[in-house]
């Protein structure tokens, strides 16, 4: 039987979990799999989309190590889809590829003044703070008070990295650039906003219980946003995850005011209305109090309120980002798709082409998700091979030589293993346990066992 050949494009948990349940999937056809990525590191978000101070979240990638080690399954970063490979190149060396990039832009908020100086997107200080090689080196931590708008895991990562002293990040593998800009941080408060109540948030039990273990930081809540009504006490009732957290924000409730140098305050049902600015600058923050409709949602009390800030995040969700040659929702940030399948703007399934993770199904739910999206979309993978591509040239050796051609100094999972390596010995060096590099230029060189440039 021939070796059926497969690209993925996108080598964090929705891509890695693709390719490996394609390769237990052995019995309904035999495939070589290459996977893709235009960072030179694996991992995508788990990398670069989880605050440093998760290690329980982050062992997510020992199961994905495991994959890639395996050897049936190769990886080739620091190759950019759309610039370094295109969808022609794939279907000239591919029988089908699968689109597992995810979303990494901020979705948008349409307030006035939210482009303003010092109101940033908080998907790009998460890439920021977690080393991201594509991100500027520093970041603007001048403010005293700080806004963080949305009430999810991000929001909260946020706030936390923002209140967190440097020195109690020590212990994580943030970069020396972080460290330096996050100890030069003159912040004492941050407040995190959400619109509907402390019973509708999105954020789990476990992070919200980490800011309460903050070092030398109060958290603040306020007894009027703990007015529940019907539909609020009925959630806590039935279920656990909200039953924790409305008891653990009624804890912070009752203990006595802190004498902490900074302070992480809780704001719900207030729905930011306008960033205020002067001379182009954020300088306050203006928000309206709601109240419950008695419809599951939110309504407007006609009371506004204003915030005196210096720096706004707004951590409202991420979306994706077009794919060159490949059909986008630019509404929804997603690539069309029934099931996995990827449709053309008629509505029809275009052969050969696949999207797995949230670039498939939006920015929503956790990673453990990723893997049952994946087996939705392999069940179509392994049932459509009729309709597949017929490549040209499908051995495994043309599609280095394709990249060699063009210049392009990819890296493998063995160059992943030096740069972890050489990651372990720099922390080594400075008593920590790993202390992640930054430049790309760096990372590459390291993962091709060159001198670093």
């Amino acid at each position: 039987m021939t070796k059926l050949r497969l690209a993925i494009v996108g080598a964090g948990p929705a891509g890695i979990y693709a390719a490996d349940l394609l390769i237990k999937a052995e019995r309904a056809f035999d495939v070589s799999i290459d996977l893709f990525d235009h960072l030179p590191a694996p991992y995508g978000l788990v990398r670069y989309g989880v605050a440093p101070d998760h290690p329980r979240i982050k062992g997510i990638i020992g199961a994905l190590r495991e994959v890639l080690d395996r050897g049936d399954i190769r990886f080739f970063g620091n190759v950019r889809y759309g610039i370094d490979l295109t969808l022609d190149d794939l279907k000239q060396h591919y029988n089908a590829v699968i689109f597992a990039t995810g979303a990494i832009k901020d979705a948008e908020l349409d307030i006035p003044g939210i482009d303003l100086d010092g109101s940033y997107g908080a998907a790009e200080f998460v890439s920021w703070f977690d080393g991201h090689p594509d991100v500027p080196r520093e970041w603007p931590l001048t403010a005293r008070e700080v806004a963080v708008l949305g009430n999810g895991n991000v929001a909260l990562d946020v706030a936390r990295v923002l209140s967190k002293h440097a020195d109690d990040l020590l212990v994580t593998e943030i970069p020396a650039n972080v460290y330096e800009g996050l100890s030069a941080s003159p912040v004492t408060d941050v407040h995190v906003f959400g619109r509907r109540g402390p019973a509708q948030v999105k954020f789990t039990p476990l992070e919200l219980r980490e800011l309460g273990e903050v070092n030398d930081v109060d958290i603040v809540v306020y007894d009027e946003d703990f007015d529940l009504d019907p539909a609020s006490e009925a959630a806590i009732a039935s279920n656990k995850q909200v039953m924790v957290i409305n008891r653990v924000m009624n804890q912070w409730r009752t203990r006595p005011a802190g004498t902490a140098s900074r302070r992480l305050h809780l704001h719900f049902y207030a729905r930011p209305v306008e960033v205020l600015g002067t001379d182009g600058v954020v300088s306050g923050l203006r928000y309206e109090r709601t109240r419950p409709d008695a419809a599951g949602g939110v309504e407007g009390t006609g009371e506004f309120r204003e915030l005196p800030i210096q720096a706004l995040y707004r951590a409202v969700g991420y979306f994706g980002s077009p794919l060159d040659g490949v059909p986008f929702d630019s509404l929804h940030g997603v690539i069309p798709n029934r099931e996995g399948q990827v449709l053309d703007d008629d509505g029809n399934i275009l052969p050969g082409v696949y999207a797995t993770g949230w670039i498939k199904r939006g920015p929503v739910g956790l990673i453990g998700h990723t893997k049952s999206d994946a087996m939705e979309t392999l069940s179509h993978v392994v049932r459509d091979q009729a309709n597949w591509w017929t490549p040209a040239d499908p051995a495994e050796s043309s599609i280095v030589a394709l990249l060699e051609s063009r210049g392009v100094i990819f890296t493998t999972v063995d160059g992943w293993h030096y740069l972890d390596q050489y990651e372990l010995g720099l922390g080594a060096a400075a008593g920590r346990t790993r202390i992640k590099v930054v430049e790309r230029a760096e990372m590459v060189a390291v993962s091709n066992q060159q001198p670093a440039v």
